[in-house]
């Protein structure tokens, strides 16, 4: 469903997106090309800040935002989710937060008020509130980070884990092709 906010701003939706019906998109969201929004994810920017203005939640291109996702932001500050970047399945993503290019983001992880570099990866049941994660580093499933000085005991990401980031994006952007195509069946 696509809504507008209390503001009367409506989503902006590239057309070779994929957004499924099931879908919530709400408010001040931007869309680019290529994108597969799954089924029941909540993307809802509608809350404003102390003057009534909202910083947008932005998609970047050939990204996918997979089943169940909710992306939301407080007291209207910006999400910007980078470019080939995959948020897996009841990951909820809490602005104000900027997550990088071709990042992978595990199921039922927690991102809140940080920053995410690119090609980073937050394995599954992970929370990662209030720091920013450098480029290029790994967060181990079930890990807790919630201050800049517990990322010394974050390792860089290995080539495997580099990897199967890659292919799922590559396996969504298939999705949006696919999903594009029957939409005109029904």
């Amino acid at each position: 469903m696509i809504r507008k906010n209390p503001n009367g701003d409506l989503p902006v939706i590239h057309e070779s997106a994929y957004v499924d019906k099931t879908a919530i998109v709400c408010g001040k969201v931007i869309i680019e090309e290529n994108v597969f929004v799954g089924p029941y994810a909540v993307i809802r920017a509608d809350e404003v800040n102390e003057e009534g203005g909202m910083e947008p939640i932005v998609i970047g291109a050939n990204s996918n935002i997979q089943d169940g996702v909710v992306i939301h932001s407080k007291a209207g500050g910006l999400v910007r989710i980078g470019r080939n970047t995959s948020i897996a399945h009841r990951s909820i993503v809490h602005g104000p937060c900027e997550v990088g290019d071709h990042v992978f983001i595990g199921f039922n992880s927690v991102l809140f008020n940080c920053t995410m570099g690119d090609h980073s990866v937050v394995r599954h049941n992970s929370v990662v509130e209030g720091c920013a994660i450098p480029p290029g580093f790994y967060v181990p499933s079930t890990t807790n980070i919630h201050s800049s000085e517990e990322l010394q005991t974050i390792r860089q990401v290995t080539p495997q884990a580099a990897d199967f980031s890659e292919s799922v994006a590559r396996a969504n952007q298939e999705l949006v092709r696919g999903y594009k195509k029957l939409q005109n069946e029904f």
